[in-house]
């Protein structure tokens, strides 16, 4: 049979691009297939592969179904598809028809045929098994061992997009007599290859693409969770507000308070250490232990002890959580801090003068059994600033960071109005300034009387 390959290819061109349309515009038509003549069969076949593979979010089911195409096509025994782990540096089998166990195997990716075609990105074949090189013969030898099949002749093609080899196509045994497989199969699973690598990798692109945003959405759903663990604000005459503006949609810092008797009031602040998933996890842990725990325990520093050792128990190694625990008790005019690896709290008085609370211990999952301290301090006509790293390390344009002296000049600038607003005006101000946020932005204010 003599195939006019300029045609085939104008074919492959217009297949291909029916595939992206398909993909990306989720079209559902199918073109008309006309059958000519057998010189058009392999172009009827292109066709039919691209289409189904485009359509289909189920790739191993459609590539089922292309194998049995190709093997009626070229009268072949057995066929498989094998896909290139990079990470690993293996070929996995994602579909295989009528040779079995192939998925229990890992074959590197420089062995047999397979490597071959890789190595050299063109359509092999290997007449006759037993009278080829050495390495090739012993390869089936060890494979139909374990796959109960017996291999004669292979053909190979790589599974080329781009000029990267994603996996290859594996034909097994020519249905004839002679089991072996001629130079003209070997052409004609070339042609077959070019489209199916470019209709298998847009495929797997739209898989990935499905689940990427399943794992988008399910990161969108945590950090809804996470602002339900946030306290909310009481607008009116309330002495404790806070604000947690995430650098992405989960966060890493958490704040709390709630009254816990007539005049008395708890709160923490919290830092875990690193960004993603991970760390929004180990917050979540944190400050889900801290709320129910700061409903009967109300000394901050063996609150710091029981959040310690609950922490060292079932953190990942390397990661921690700085935390400052407090109690301000209106009645009293006293403040009760327990501070563990947290930023110093900055404290403003009404004459205009800032101090800073410098008393702390180790951050929480460093090390167990650490028994923290806690502190009384006179608080009154002042208010304290609990806040994150990600404040004072915000940098302008020019790269500078913000520092506490520059947070100092935010808080001077609004300290006369109600601090629930206090906090949104700072840090519309922080933003609106040009500064790059890359980290939470937290803080937790308290008024004191």
């Amino acid at each position: 049979m003599n195939y006019d390959f300029h045609s085939i290819d104008n074919i492959q061109k217009e297949s291909e691009f029916q595939i992206l349309n398909n993909m990306f515009f989720n079209s559902k038509k199918e073109a008309p297939i006309k059958v000519v003549d057998s010189k058009h069969q392999d172009l009827e076949l292109i066709t039919k592969m691209n289409q189904e593979l485009a359509r289909s979010l189920d790739l191993t089911e459609t590539l089922q179904d292309s194998l049995e195409l190709i093997i009626k096509r070229i009268n072949a025994q057995a066929a498989n598809i094998f896909l290139i782990d990079e990470k690993k540096q293996i070929f996995q089998c994602i579909a295989s028809k009528y040779q079995s166990y192939l998925e229990d195997f890992e074959i590197p990716i420089s062995q047999g045929v397979m490597g071959k075609a890789v190595l050299n990105k063109k359509c092999i074949r290997v007449g006759d098994v037993r009278k080829d090189v050495r390495e090739i013969a012993e390869f089936y030898f060890d494979l139909d061992n374990k796959t109960n099949f017996t291999t004669y002749s292979v053909l190979c093609a790589p599974l080329i997009v781009s000029d990267e080899c994603i996996g290859v196509i594996h034909c097994l045994n020519k249905k004839s007599q002679t089991k072996l497989f001629e130079e003209n199969d070997r052409k004609l699973l070339e042609t077959l290859s070019g489209p199916a690598a470019l209709a298998i990798r847009n495929a797997k692109m739209a898989k990935d693409l499905i689940i990427k945003n399943r794992i988008q959405k399910e990161i969108e759903i945590v950090g809804e969770i996470q602002k339900t663990l946030l306290s909310k604000n009481i607008k009116e005459n309330f002495p404790i507000a806070g604000i947690n503006i995430p650098a992405k949609v989960v966060s890493g810092d958490f704040y709390n308070f709630s009254e816990i008797s007539e005049g008395k009031y708890g709160f923490g602040v919290a830092d875990v250490s690193g960004k993603g998933i991970k760390s929004s996890l180990l917050m979540s842990k944190a400050s889900s232990l801290y709320r129910c725990l700061s409903k009967t325990i109300f000394s901050p520093s063996e609150l710091l002890n029981i959040l310690n050792d609950e922490i060292c128990e079932t953190t990942s190694r390397g990661m921690f959580v700085t935390m400052l625990i407090g109690i301000y008790d209106k009645n009293k005019k006293e403040l009760i801090l327990s501070n563990a690896g947290h930023e110093p709290p900055l404290i403003y008085s009404n004459d205009k003068f800032f101090s800073k609370f410098e008393d702390a211990g180790p951050p929480l999952g460093i090390a167990p059994k650490v028994k923290f301290t806690e502190k009384k301090i006179s608080f009154e006509k002042s208010s304290m600033y609990i806040f994150t790293d990600g404040i004072t390390e915000i940098k302008d344009q020019a790269g500078q960071m913000l520092g506490p002296e520059g947070f100092q000049n935010y808080i001077k600038k609004y300290q006369n109005i109600s601090n629930n607003e206090r906090l949104q005006k700072i840090i519309e101000d922080l933003i609106s300034s040009g500064r790059i946020q890359k980290d939470d932005l937290t803080i937790l204010a308290v008024d004191g009387e």
